[in-house]
Formats: structure tokens, C-alpha cells, sequence
């Protein structure tokens, strides 16, 4: 078994790190958990929480990439359908089904390891309990958010449904793509929250996974406070910084410990967590360890955007219940409070978390029925078909163009030292800081690459000689910032 697992290191379906993980688990007397505890492994370091049985059968093992690999490795395994596959596993010392502290753990037909088993346990807990805070009184809440987001309309305003959706949950969950207003939703969501308390203090944080997006939060976040009308002092209750995830836990240097968990909780009523789509599982379940029982918190993101680095996409395997729309009593409780009319669904399953949740479905950036309306929907559902209809040429606002010849890569070029020229000049001419950033904001070249002539390095550098032929930079200077020479 070593060697056909060595040998599927050299083709690229696994990595040397699957195979030692597997060695330290498995033993070399037990090829089946060999196999087994390798594609574990490997499942991890895709952003996988589990291992699904069926992935071990000839048909998909190795995602099908290497088929007679893969029907050598499962015979050297000894053949083994689902059903053995769970018998072989069992029979492991380094397997239970959670009630011994076993590395892996298996579960129906999925095999774990232990700190993913027992994060996805916790997560799973928390967000599908139904706990509620403190009962809001619809008569105040109503004309509050009658006041922040207008009279209900025909259409149903789904700002305004999140805003309520939070404002009775202990958990909530708001999705939306880019230009839905996730921002403005959750300033006026706060100002509602601050005019509830009835001047109490309310402990509001604001977090995020990264320090680029905690930054972008805090900016964002300010501007559209400020524009909600309130009083010095409920303003004064709004966060001035997010943290990060790290900071806001107090992440230990050398140590995977935290210095606020379940035993030491945060001291907040309100979190707000932006960009929860970059979430993975296990921090997601150290941060819902640390809130205490009382505090709510918001999870806000774009469950089509920007997934977790590490195993477990939890924001979008949250929102997929979404589909389910609202159980009846709670579409009837938001209709009550919003205005809007929203028909709820019979009894099912996970009510809890179908009853958290919200996603924006009005794009304020862009019409839906514009170009880049149309290539978001199309890439977000996964239609190649869709997306290469909206780049044809019928719309304004996007359009596709070939890059096959030499010309065409000129030409790509050329479009870009145009597009610059205008930020260039205004810097040039020493123009106020806020006009440069608008002129900077109004053109960006965007890359799926990072190296290759179509990526950030081989643009830059070719769209860099561009603007120094252009006579738009002609020195080189590090201290501006500009990679082929200062700004004329």
C-alpha cells in the first residue's frame, strides 16, 4: 500500500503530508486505514471537513483523476464496499463514533478527525439552537425600522427583513453579493439596537477575519453611521474599530490557546462579524465558545464569495437552508414588524437556523438586468453558457474580448495605460487627496492570475513599461510607491 500511496504523491493526488499523517495514525499492518486516513488528510487540506465513505470506491477515489490508481490502491485495501469500509474502520483503535478520544471519528458515512468532528458538533449546536434574547415589543421595533429603511412597498425590502431578523435572534445570519447594502443594513440595524436599549450602555464590537477587512469595516462602517441621524450620545455607541478574529479572542504568540474562551467570555452584547465567509470551523467554534449567553452576534458576508482558507466553508453551508424560506410563525412575526408581505413554509427540518437567516437580493451597485448583473448571476449559479452570453457584445457595460493574438495582448495593454493616464495626471498635478482616490477608484485591472502574462506580475511589469513609454512615470522611486518609477 505505501508505494501505490508514494505513487499517487508523484501523480498530484495526494501530498507527502497525507501519506505521514497516515503512517502516525494507521500503522503499517493496516493498508485499509492507511488509504483511508490519507484521504482524510487530503480532504482537509482541500477545505473539506470530512471524508464521505463513497469517496474510498473505486469510482471516486482520488476524485477520479487517476482511475487504475485507484482501482489498485481499493484492492489493495481488500475490496471494500461502504458498509466494509465502516466495519474496517470501527475495528481501528484510532476510529470511535465520538464517545472516545480517538484521532478520527466516524459518523453515519463520514469520517472525521477529532477536532473537526467536535467543531462541526458545536457549531452546529449553536446555530440551530432556538434561543432568543430579551423579548423586543413590535410596537416600539416597528416604527423604528419604519424610520431607518421607509414604509413597507410592494416589493419586500430585504434590508429591512435582515435588520428585523437580527433584531429577534440571538444568532443571525446576512448574506449578499456585492452592492447589496450589507453595511447599511447592519448601521441601521445597530441604530435600532441603540434606540431599544433606552440609553443603557450596549457593548457593540465589530470583527473580521483579516486586518484588511477589519479596516474596511471600520471605514464603512463609520461613514454610514454618521449618516443615520442620531444623537451624540447614541453614536457614542457605536464601535470606532473592528478587531480582528485573532486580536478580538487574544490569540496567544506560540499557542493555539486563546485568552477568551467558554471559561473567560467576551465582554460584549453585540458582535458583528463582516466577511464571515472567510470563517473556517475551527475559529468559528472558538469564537462561539467565547460570546457570552446572553450577547448576540451577526454574521455578515457573500456566501458566492471569498471562502475559508482552512477546512469548513461555514457561512455557505449555513445559507443553503436558506432556499427553505421562513417556517410560518416566523414570516408571520416579520411581516408584523417590517411590513413587507412574506409567506412562510410548513414545518420542516432546522427551523432555527431557516429562521436566522437573510439574504440580500437587490443589487444597489448594479441592475440585475444589466451586463455585470447578468455574468454575476450566471457565475454564481455556475452557468459557463450564461456567462459567456453576457460578454457577447449586447451589453454596455461588459463585453468579452479574445486575447489570441499579439495584437490583442497590445491592445489589452494599451487599454490599460489609457484607463491609468487619468489618475496619473491629477497626481501629477497635485490635486486634492480626494480627487486622486476617485480617479484611482474608477479604473483597476482585476487578475485570476498571479504570475503568466495574464497575471499580476507580467501585467504590472508590462503595463508599468506602458506608462513609462506613455511618459506617465519616468523614475524609479520606492518611497512612492509606484513599481517602475515616480509619478511625474
Amino acid at each position: 500500500m505505501m508505494q501505490l500511496l508514494q505513487q499517487a504523491v508523484a501523480l498530484g493526488v495526494l501530498r507527502p503530508l497525507d501519506v505521514q499523517f497516515a503512517q502516525v495514525v494507521a500503522g503499517p499492518e493496516r493498508p485499509d486505514m492507511l488509504l483511508a486516513a490519507a484521504c482524510l488528510s487530503a480532504e482537509a487540506g482541500a477545505g473539506h471537513v470530512c471524508l464521505q465513505l463513497e469517496q474510498l470506491l473505486p469510482e471516486t477515489l482520488f476524485g477520479a483523476r487517476q482511475p487504475e490508481l485507484a482501482q489498485a490502491v481499493w484492492q489493495a485495501a481488500g475490496q471494500p464496499d461502504v458498509e466494509a469500509w465502516r466495519a474496517l474502520l470501527l475495528s481501528s483503535s484510532a476510529v470511535s463514533d465520538g464517545s472516545l478520544p480517538t484521532p478520527l471519528v466516524l459518523q453515519q458515512q463520514r469520517l472525521y478527525l477529532q477536532r473537526m468532528w467536535q467543531s462541526e458538533g458545536e457549531v452546529a449546536d449553536f446555530i440551530g439552537s432556538e434561543d432568543t434574547p430579551q423579548p423586543i415589543d413590535p410596537q416600539r421595533l416597528r416604527p423604528i425600522l419604519d424610520r431607518l429603511f421607509g414604509e413597507a412597498e410592494a416589493t419586500p425590502d430585504w434590508q429591512k427583513i435582515a435588520a428585523a431578523v437580527a433584531a429577534t435572534r440571538r444568532i443571525a445570519v446576512i448574506s449578499g453579493g456585492p452592492g447589496t447594502g450589507k453595511t447599511t443594513t447592519v448601521a441601521k440595524l445597530l441604530a435600532a439596537l441603540v434606540q431599544l436599549a433606552d440609553g443603557e450602555r450596549l457593548r457593540i464590537q465589530l470583527a473580521a477575519p483579516t486586518g484588511k477587512a477589519a479596516a474596511r469595516l471600520t471605514e464603512s462602517l463609520g461613514s454610514a453611521s454618521r449618516r443615520l441621524g442620531l444623537t451624540p450620545q447614541q453614536l457614542s455607541l457605536f464601535p470606532s474599530e473592528a478587531a480582528t478574529l485573532h486580536r478580538l479572542l487574544g490569540a496567544q504568540p506560540n499557542s493555539q490557546r486563546m485568552r477568551y474562551h467558554r471559561g473567560n467570555p467576551l465582554h460584549l452584547d453585540v458582535l458583528v462579524v463582516d466577511e464571515a465567509s472567510m470563517v473556517d470551523l475551527p475559529m468559528m467554534a472558538r469564537l462561539i465558545a467565547a460570546l457570552p449567553p446572553h450577547a448576540r452576534v451577526i454574521f455578515l458576508g457573500d456566501r458566492d464569495q471569498l471562502a475559508s482558507v482552512e477546512a469548513g466553508a461555514v457561512l455557505g453551508d449555513i445559507c443553503r437552508f436558506a432556499e427553505q424560506g421562513y417556517s410560518e410563525a416566523r414570516a408571520a412575526q416579520l411581516s408584523q414588524l417590517t411590513g413587507c408581505v412574506l409567506q412562510g413554509q410548513p414545518a420542516q427540518a432546522a427551523a432555527a437556523v431557516r429562521d436566522s437567516l437573510c439574504l440580500l437580493r437587490k443589487s444597489y451597485r448594479f441592475d440585475a438586468n444589466s451586463g455585470i448583473g447578468q455574468l454575476a448571476f450566471a457565475v454564481n449559479a455556475g452557468d459557463v453558457r450564461g456567462a459567456r452570453a453576457a460578454l457577447d457584445g449586447r451589453f454596455d457595460d461588459v463585453a468579452g474580448y479574445p486575447l489570441a493574438e499579439t495584437a490583442d495582448y497590445q491592445a489589452l495593454l494599451d487599454a490599460c495605460v489609457a484607463g491609468y493616464r487619468d489618475y496619473l495626471t491629477q497626481v501629477a498635478a497635485g490635486v486634492d487627496a480626494q480627487q486622486v482616490l476617485d480617479a484611482f477608484g474608477r479604473f483597476q485591472v482585476l487578475c485570476a492570475l498571479r504570475e503568466g502574462p495574464f497575471g499580476v506580475s507580467g501585467l504590472n511589469e508590462r503595463i508599468e513599461t506602458g506608462l513609462q513609454r506613455a511618459g506617465l512615470i519616468r523614475r524609479a522611486s520606492g518611497a512612492a510607491g509606484v513599481g517602475i518609477g515616480g509619478v511625474r
